[in-house]
C-alpha cells in the first residue's frame, strides 16, 4: 500500500513552506493570500498523500500541489493586477558594511526583483523555480507540466527581460 503517512508527510513538507510561502507570494503577490494558498497546498497535499508515489519528487509535487490551487484559484475570482512594491527587503549586509555600499547592495536587489515582478506569469514562474528554489530542469518541466525544451527556452527569455529592464530602468548602454 503506497503513499505517505500524516507523520511522514510531516516531516518531508515543514522543510519546504519557507519555499511555497515564497514562490505563493510571487505568484499572487499578496503576503495574505499567499498564506492562504499555502494552507491550501497543505490541506490538499495532506487529504492526498496517500496517492503520492514513495522514491517521486516530493518538493516537485509539493510545489506542483500549490501551483494547482493558485491556478484554480484564478480561474475561481476575476485576476486581479497586483503589481505592489515589496518594502520589507532584508539587508543581508555584514557589519563592515559602510551605509553607501548597504544601499547600493539593496537598490540593485530591489531592482532585480521589480523586474522579476515585471514579467508574464509564465516566465516569472520558470525563473523563480530555476533561479530561486533552484530546481532543475526536469522538475520544473514536472511542476508546470510542459515540456522541457519549453522550460528552457522560458528561463532564457525570462533571463533576458530581466537584464533588458535592468539596462533600460539604469539608462546603461553596453552588452550583457
Amino acid at each position: 500500500m503506497g503513499g505517505l503517512q500524516s507523520k511522514d508527510f510531516e516531516t518531508l513538507a515543514l522543510p519546504l513552506l519557507d519555499r511555497l510561502y515564497n514562490f505563493a507570494r510571487w505568484l499572487c503577490g499578496d503576503p495574505d493570500e499567499a498564506r492562504d494558498l499555502v494552507q491550501e497546498t497543505f490541506a490538499r497535499a495532506l487529504r492526498n498523500c496517500s496517492s503520492f508515489r514513495e522514491g517521486t519528487n516530493f518538493r516537485g509535487w509539493m510545489f506542483t500541489i500549490l501551483r494547482n490551487a493558485y491556478l484554480t484559484s484564478r480561474t475561481a475570482l476575476e485576476r486581479r493586477n497586483t503589481s505592489q512594491e515589496d518594502e520589507d527587503f532584508e539587508d543581508s549586509a555584514s557589519g563592515a558594511d559602510n551605509p553607501e555600499t548597504i544601499l547600493i547592495r539593496r537598490a540593485d536587489t530591489e531592482l532585480v526583483w521589480q523586474a522579476i515582478e515585471k514579467l508574464p506569469p509564465n516566465f516569472r514562474e520558470v525563473l523563480l523555480l530555476a533561479d530561486i528554489e533552484e530546481m532543475k530542469y526536469q522538475e520544473i518541466a514536472d511542476v508546470l507540466d510542459v515540456p522541457m525544451g519549453t522550460v528552457m527556452s522560458r528561463l532564457a527569455r525570462a533571463r533576458k527581460l530581466v537584464r533588458e529592464y535592468i539596462v533600460v530602468t539604469l539608462g546603461v548602454k553596453h552588452d550583457m
